[in-house]
Parts: C-alpha cells; structure tokens; sequence
C-alpha cells in the first residue's frame, strides 16, 4: 500500500489496492481517525488531509473532541471480566446474551464514543433508535429495552472502576409515570381445577396413543408446579436426585424436598402433599435414574392448546397465561390458605416485597378488616383524640 507521513510522523495519507482515491489518517484523543480525500492526486490529497488534521487538532483543544477510552474498549474488557466473575453464578446461557446484546445493539450504537460523551441525553436517544428501527414495526418491550440498558450500565461501571469516567450517568428513563402494576396472570382454585381435569382426561384418553406419553407428562407437570411454585425454568434443571419424599416433622404429611437450582443459584423447596403422587409418578413412568431430568421435553405446545380448548389462554385483564402461571397459581393459592408471606417467599426463592407487589394484590381474603373498619367509642369522642396526643 503507498503510504506518506506528513506532520512528523502524526498524519498518513495512503492509498489502497484498487481504490480510485487517497485516504488519510491520524490517532487523535485516544482513538484512529481516518476519511477518503476524495481525490486521486497525491498533491491535493496531502493539502486536504493537512486541513483535516489542523480542525481536527483545534476542535480538540477547544474541547469539541473528548479525549479517553471508548465504549468498544470498554464493552470487550467488561465481557473477559464477566465471564471470568460470575462462573458459576450466572447461567453460560446468560453470559453469552450479554455479549449479545452487546455485539447486535449497543456497540453498532455507542462503540465509537468515548465513554465521557456518554450522557443520559445519549442514551435518551438510544431509546429513540431502537423504537424507530425496529424491525416488526412494533416498538420493543419495555423489558427488551430495559435489559439492552442493564448491559450498559454494567459496562459503565467496568469503566467506571477503571477510572476511565468519574460516575455513570443517569440511565432511568424520563417521562415515567408510576403506571399501574401489572399482577401476574393465575389461575383461579376453579379454573386450576379445570385444568388439571382437563390434562387428567386427554392424559386417560389422549386424541391419539402416540402422545400417551406426553400428555401424562403435562398432567404431572402442572399438578408438580402448582404445588411446589418452581419457575419453569427450575423445573427443566430438576433431576430426580434433587427431590426425596419425606414425613414433615411440623405437619406430619408426606412432602417433596427439592433441591432448586434457578437463576438465584441453589435454593430449597417444600411442597404440598399434591406434589407426591404426581412426582411418584413420574418416577415409575419413566423408570428414572438419579441423574435424569424429571421433564426432559417441553410442554409448550400441548399445554396452550389445552388453555386453547378451554378459553384460558388469557386472564380477564388480557394477561397471556404460560407455564409461569402456575408458580403464581401456587402463590395466591397459598395466601388464600393464610400461610405466612415471610414463609412462602423463602419457599419460593423471592422477596416479601416481590410477593405484596404482584400477588397479594389479588387475594381480598389477604386485608384484615377487622384491622381497618377501627371505629371510635361514641361515648367518649374526644378523650382518644386527647390521649393519642398526649
């Protein structure tokens, strides 16, 4: 490649193999910098590639040109240190879908930038990119983006303990109302029971005997979730050596221990004495070795054309039910029963506040009236008011 240093060494002017016009390049504030002169004489070319660099070189010192590390710099070493980090926290399937996120969306946008030019105005307007970009011309999700931002923040804060930016800007996004909170999709104790009649016919009498095996399957997978409140996800990792059927001391009844491993790394579980016969089951069906998963295939299909024939696919507020609902299931049915939140949110691997957020907000049976319909004695109405100040 012909090639010609100008300025000392600090402007090239070179010309590619096959390319009409000469190109030109310097390294300026910590990254290369290069355009096509658009000419084909050398003369001419060395004459704008000069003027280039001389505005380059003034935009830098009056500031217009941040100096610093970029976000694809920043982006690579956060990926070799969060591999190395979260092994054995983080599922490898997680792991690679930060990369992802990183490679497809957020270095094709911010990688050329220094990490300084980064400003909540920036990433204002990445939220604008990506809605007017999108391919299905509908807007993403509002959680697509939201984990699009989780691996920008967390590349930040890599820079961030570099000592590559001072502080991570404010990433949360502007115009947000407090909107409603979306309770997850559940089923109801009648329609639960729907379902499980539903699954238990088609498993006695499936509409063809090739897919016996699959619908008793489906029928011992629902009446298993919904009487341990495992993600589905849990339940796909669950092998048979993670589960013993043991006599509760506290209660006397016969009961699954699970030994979960979710999201949240190992976790325990203590069923319902509906989980049992289901999980027996399954065993004998299967003539199960220690090592083998409960529910080795997916239940995708057959599951929602059962809520089809049932008209459950969707809860009154439009809610999609999926194999999630029936952790939900478990949950409200448990708060039903009275059990104890603290009780059933350590059972179920999540947080009290979790659990009155999105749950509890379903059962009116959960708000004690006697402790809200307080009234005052009529016979002394104003000494209460009196003896509270005091």
């Amino acid at each position: 490649m012909e090639k010609h240093a100008l300025i000392g060494g600090r402007l090239h002017v070179y010309k590619r193999e096959g390319s009409r016009y000469r190109q030109c390049s310097t390294y300026l504030a910590g990254k290369n910098r290069r355009i096509s002169t658009k000419e084909e004489s050398l003369s001419r070319a060395k004459d704008i590639a000069e003027d280039w660099y001389l505005e380059l070189r003034g935009k830098y010192r009056a500031g217009g040109i941040k100096a610093g590390k970029t976000f694809k710099f920043a982006a690579e070493v956060f990926e070799r240190e969060y591999a190395v980090i979260t092994d054995g926290q983080r599922s490898p399937k997680y792991v690679a879908s930060q990369s992802d996120r990183l490679r497809v969306h957020l270095i094709p946008f911010f990688g050329s930038m220094v990490l300084s030019e980064i400003t909540s105005g920036k990433v204002q307007d990445y939220r604008v990119h990506r809605v007017r970009t999108s391919k299905t011309g509908q807007p993403p999700a509002r959680s697509t983006i939201h984990q699009k931002i989780v691996a920008l923040r967390q590349v930040l804060k890599t820079a961030q303990r570099h000592g590559w930016i001072d502080h991570v800007p404010d990433l949360s996004p502007p115009y947000k109302t407090s909107g409603k909170i979306g309770h997850r999709a559940w089923f109801s104790q009648a329609e639960y029971r729907r379902l499980y009649t539903a699954t238990r016919e088609r498993a006695k009498a499936p509409l063809n005997n090739r897919w016996r095996w699959q619908c008793e399957q489906l029928h011992d997978y629902v009446l298993f979730m919904a009487n341990t409140g495992l993600r589905p996800d849990e339940a796909a990792r669950l092998e048979f050596r993670d589960v013993a059927v043991v006599k509760d001391r506290g209660t006397g009844e016969t009961i699954l221990e699970i030994e979960v491993r979710g999201k949240r790394g190992v976790g325990y579980c203590k069923s319902t004495t509906g989980a049992v016969r289901p999980y027996l089951r399954l065993r004998k069906r299967n003539n199960a070795k220690p090592t083998d998963r409960l529910f080795p295939g997916s239940h995708r299909e057959l599951f929602n054309t059962i809520l089809a024939e049932l008209d459950l696919k969707f809860d009154r507020d439009g809610n999609r039910r999926t194999a999630y609902s029936l952790r939900h299931t478990y949950i409200c049915l448990r708060l039903m029963e009275g059990a104890d939140i603290y009780q059933i949110a350590k059972n179920c691997r999540t947080s009290v506040e979790m659990i009155e957020k999105f749950y509890a907000a379903h059962i009116k049976t959960s708000i004690d009236a006697a402790a809200i319909n307080v009234r005052r004695s009529q016979s002394d109405p104003g000494g209460a008011r009196q003896r509270r100040r005091s």
